[in-house]
């Protein structure tokens, strides 16, 4: 308090507000939400990353353009734009059962699901392809030519070789997805961002509560970024990982 004294704010500072009451609850359940929604989010983008990015590069022109449709149309529309989307719109197209499904299982986290993950499964599907672009060919001759159908030799050769590569691009899309978890407010989502608003409402301390939830983002993505820095030196592959950041730009 003194140092803020000494720089002549006269701000009555109340960190307590923080913990005390159900606040201290509120902060937990929405860091909860937040890892819950982003965890969720990811595992799904990757899988459409990867399917989409491994199409990408394959010789069948049809695939190709199918995958290329799914990356240009997700990826250069608003994240904000397709979280409006997946809640406003989509499950008034669905049929009933399924529109009593979402009505029982929160409509709100898994519409912010959909939107994130066909997003970032888009922007991950980039990476995978340069990943994979970035694979000697002649692995994959050498695969095809011991007997390996061209699908065998993506699955067993070039896709794991590929992801052992992109591990710091796809820090940054992990970081990325993390963070932009926090537009899921918008649509009513009582993740982390949503629930420091709602103490700066009931408290109106706003510096307090935004401060918290600015450090805790800061915690959660210094975590992540420690942990795939530790993954990127367990698999890395000596000699391809600047090929591989080169022919991702």
């Amino acid at each position: 308090m003194s140092f803020f004294a000494f720089l002549g704010m006269q701000y009555d500072f109340q960190w307590s507000v923080l913990w005390t009451g159900e606040r201290g609850q509120w902060l937990l359940q929405g860091i909860l939400t937040t890892l819950r929604l982003s965890l969720t989010s990811w595992v799904i983008a990757c899988a459409l990353g990867i399917l989409s990015g491994a199409l990408r590069t394959v010789p069948w022109k049809p695939l190709r353009l199918l995958a290329a449709v799914y990356v240009e149309f997700f990826r250069n529309v608003p994240l904000l734009v397709w979280l409006f989307f997946w809640y406003f719109g989509v499950p008034q197209a669905l049929p009933r059962a399924a529109q009593d499904w979402l009505n029982h299982h929160g409509p709100e986290f898994w519409s912010a699901v959909a939107g994130l993950s066909v997003y970032h499964g888009a922007r991950i599907s980039e990476v995978i392809r340069a990943g994979i672009q970035s694979v000697p060919k002649t692995l994959l001759e050498a695969s095809v030519a011991t007997g390996l159908s061209v699908l065998q030799a993506y699955r067993l050769i070039v896709v794991p070789i590929a992801l052992r590569l992109i591990v710091p691009p796809a820090t940054n899309e992990s970081l990325n997805l993390l963070k932009n978890s926090s537009l899921a407010l918008t649509i009513g989502v009582a993740e982390l961002t949503f629930m420091t608003r709602q103490i700066e409402t009931y408290t109106a301390k706003a510096f307090e509560a935004l401060t918290a939830g600015t450090l805790i983002y800061l915690v959660l993505c210094l975590g992540i970024a420690s942990i795939m820095g530790q993954v990127e030196r367990r698999f890395r592959i000596p000699g391809l990982i600047a090929r591989a950041g080169r022919a991702e730009h």
